[in-house]
């Protein structure tokens, strides 16, 4: 797959596993990993890159006598993963008018 193509789809699985409940870097790593190969030096840049374009938010929480950074989708992320459902629905007629 295109590397440009495949860090799209990345941005946008960490948004999605954001969608119903905050959630802290190794967790959405495991989550994102059931269907994408993905380290921790590809992730946690992925987050600062999502947080620098305002699609999430972060915050500490205490946990085991540690601070723990989760994240939070914004309003903006919701959209910007809105709008990738109706590219996906889009890119699918393409896919599926070469594969007929």
């Amino acid at each position: 797959m295109d590397a440009q193509l495949k860090k799209g789809f990345l941005e946008l699985l960490v948004l999605a596993s954001l969608k119903y409940e905050d959630s802290y870097g190794y967790k959405i790593i495991q989550d994102v990993s059931q269907v994408a190969d993905i380290s921790e030096s590809t992730m946690y840049p992925i987050l600062r890159r999502l947080e620098q374009q305002n699609l999430v938010v972060t915050y500490n929480t205490e946990y085991n006598s540690r601070l723990r950074k989760y994240y939070q989708i914004t309003v903006l992320g919701r959209k910007r993963l809105e709008e990738a459902t109706y590219d996906f629905l889009e890119l699918k007629e393409i896919y599926d008018f070469i594969l007929r």
